[in-house]
């Protein structure tokens, strides 16, 4: 048995995963899974006076772990995911997308006057900088609004607490994503936008082809049994915040939207839309250091892993 340190993931991105390690695929594929806990000593914190990421550290929560040699493999979004494996300091690599495609959304208070995107025009939304739903929210927002009127801040990360903020008055909007969602809406917020993202994995020279194809073997098979059953697997978005969060342990499966939840079997990131997303963190002044996005993906692991785990 190989074994793999991976860095704790949520379901709202990493259920596949959750599930292959609970289900015993992984141990199927050869693999022994060990949890190390990135949330530990992680700092949540919320400061309307900072609008940009520059000079913030992208490894706060994912690949702290990673770059302290105590995990070999992580997934995050695969924006921050390219910024972080730019600044890697071990010399990790991106080597495919994970299984989940991550829902989120813009939220405000029930009392907001908004209520299109138009209208949070020079408004606050907290985002947590350099997580998925930091570049959603720029995606979303500079569809209906001219950048110079996109204001976003630094806000913590994990969506209990950026939505305490918001409800709080700290700011007009922020990001949010599932099981927060869905207490937002029972709290009477608002959605303004909602959209999909895919991440991808990161990983160290430890996990070479064999191994990430076996690891893929595992979350293809995982994906299969949720996609058979969403709704079996619901719990998992209750189950993981519910001791140190009473309100998301008093919702039920039922009041979670099947359709929030969509899987895919991981694949390779398509050139075109690694060259797109490159071109896009260029323009919002990311990715200073780097010539092109080819630097920062591991393509021979990636075609031979996907390859092989397809066989």
């Amino acid at each position: 048995m190989k074994k793999l340190v991976l860095e704790t993931t949520a379901p709202f991105q990493g259920l596949p995963e959750l599930v292959a390690y609970d289900e015993d695929l992984f141990a199927k594929e050869g693999l022994t899974i060990e949890w190390a806990d990135r949330d530990r000593d992680t700092q949540y914190k919320t400061d309307v006076n900072v609008a940009s990421p520059k000079d913030l550290d992208p490894f706060l929560s994912h690949g702290k772990l990673f770059e302290k040699g105590q995990a070999d493999m992580y997934n995050a979004c695969e924006w921050g995911n390219y910024c972080r494996v730019q600044d890697t300091k071990v010399g990790s690599r991106q080597v495919g997308r994970r299984g989940i495609v991550t829902y989120a959304a813009i939220a405000v208070r029930p009392d907001s006057a908004v209520y299109t995107a138009q209208q949070l025009a020079g408004r606050t939304v907290g985002v947590p900088f350099y997580f998925g739903t930091h570049y959603l929210a720029l995606h979303m927002l500079e569809g209906f609004l001219p950048r110079h009127l996109i204001k976003v801040c630094q806000a913590a990360t994990g969506s209990r607490h950026r939505l305490d903020a918001m409800l709080g008055g700290m700011i007009e909007a922020t990001t949010l994503t599932e099981p927060y969602v869905t207490l937002a809406e029972k709290k009477g917020c608002r959605l303004i936008c909602e959209a999909f993202y895919h991440g991808t994995e990161v990983a160290s020279d430890k996990v070479d082809a064999e191994t990430y194809a076996a690891f893929n073997r595992a979350v293809r098979e995982a994906v299969r049994r949720i996609n058979a059953d969403k709704r079996a697997y619901l719990h998992y978005f209750i189950d993981y915040h519910k001791e140190k969060d009473p309100e998301i342990a008093a919702l039920k499966p039922d009041d979670l939207r099947e359709g929030r939840v969509v899987l895919c079997d991981p694949a390779p990131i398509p050139l075109d839309e690694m060259q797109r997303t490159y071109e896009w963190l260029k323009s919002w002044d990311m990715l200073a250091e780097t010539d092109s996005p080819l630097q920062l993906v591991n393509l021979d692991v990636q075609k031979q892993a996907h390859q092989v785990a397809a066989e």
